[in-house]
């Protein structure tokens, strides 16, 4: 898997498989990379604020959102480029076949 590993990957897909996490992620790529001010978000989603900062931190750990202070305002961005990298790696090998396979072969079990 080119640029990231499985355990790297599954962590992402884990912090992506809550649904408050995945609306802000969904919320924040629509954005564009000039990104939400986290009360935007807040007033997009109604999460309540410790909630929304509670799953912000956890993206932000995964690597799957970057956040940059600007005065009082805390503004969050989606990283593409992990995104990518997500992307890349679920699709990477996709309809190269499985080793030890026929083509076409059905397993009963």
């Amino acid at each position: 898997m080119p640029g990231m590993d499985i355990d790297e990957l599954a962590l992402c897909l884990e912090k992506l498989g809550h649904p408050n996490r995945l609306a802000i992620f969904r919320l924040l790529v629509r954005a564009g990379p000039d990104g939400l001010a986290v009360g935007d978000i807040q007033r997009h989603l109604g999460v309540p604020a410790s909630t929304l900062t509670h799953h912000i931190a956890q993206l932000v750990s995964a690597g799957l959102v970057q956040q940059a202070r600007e005065g009082r305002v805390l503004r969050c961005t989606a990283a593409y480029a992990r995104m990518d990298d997500i992307m890349g790696a679920l699709t990477a090998e996709c309809c190269s076949g499985v080793p030890g396979m026929k083509a076409g072969a059905l397993s009963d079990g």
